[in-house]
């Protein structure tokens, strides 16, 4: 194994299950325009997707520019004020940082959601400090499967892709992280490991993990 490590980390979904309350803010959003998407459709068309891709997708014509601006505010504007008295880390999370970090792996997240979503998140759940690179959907031109992020995740972090390891429970975030080259985690939260892309490992919390687990992969 080389001597540094990186751990990168999405959020939705990885450091918090925040896909239920995408779901009511969406289902809300849509409501108000006389659609009602399936759980199904979410599945299949939300999770893990951009904003961008979402909304063309269920309002069946291209949502970009300005117009995206003003829906993706809406909606996350709803999806903020619905989750923020119920923010809470997935099991072990915030141990298993730590662990990581005292063992001298740097570490990063890496999401498709609006830096407001992830400053929310960092105000309540413990990690901020921890962190060497934090890159939300404004920082980056092309969102997952593309590995946009992740290579400048690596690049802040000070690492090559062969020494990072990418937690996502997504297929399209799978997919970047694989086509960022690195090694990946599959945290099963709203996902079975049969609908994603083949990953080194896969879980469905942190309270077994450790830094010598992660290490292992190498």
């Amino acid at each position: 194994m080389k001597e540094k490590l990186a751990v990168i980390f999405d959020m939705d979904g990885v450091i918090v299950h925040t896909n239920p309350y995408h779901s009511r803010a969406f289902r809300e959003f849509f409501s108000k325009r006389d659609l009602s998407p399936t759980e199904e459709e979410f599945a299949q068309h939300m999770y893990g997707k951009s904003n961008s891709y979402i909304l063309s997708h269920f309002l069946q014509r291209v949502i970009e520019g300005e117009e995206l601006l003003q829906m993706e505010e809406e909606k996350e504007g709803l999806f903020r004020e619905l989750y923020a008295p119920y923010v809470e880390p997935i099991k072990g999370i915030v141990g298993f940082m730590q662990d990581l970090k005292a063992n001298g792996a740097v570490l990063g997240v890496a999401t498709s959601a609006p830096r407001a979503n992830l400053d929310l998140i960092l105000s309540k759940v413990p990690i901020r400090e921890m962190l060497g690179s934090i890159l939300a959907s404004e920082d980056v031109k092309k969102h997952k499967p593309d590995p946009e992020v992740y290579l400048t995740s690596a690049r802040n972090l000070g690492v090559t892709p062969d020494q990072c390891v990418v937690f996502e429970d997504s297929f399209s975030g799978v997919s970047a992280a694989l086509n960022a080259g690195m090694r990946v985690v599959g945290v099963l939260s709203s996902h079975t490991r049969e609908e994603l892309p083949p990953c080194n490992l896969y879980i469905n919390d942190y309270s077994d993990l450790s830094y010598e687990k992660i290490a292992a992969l190498f």
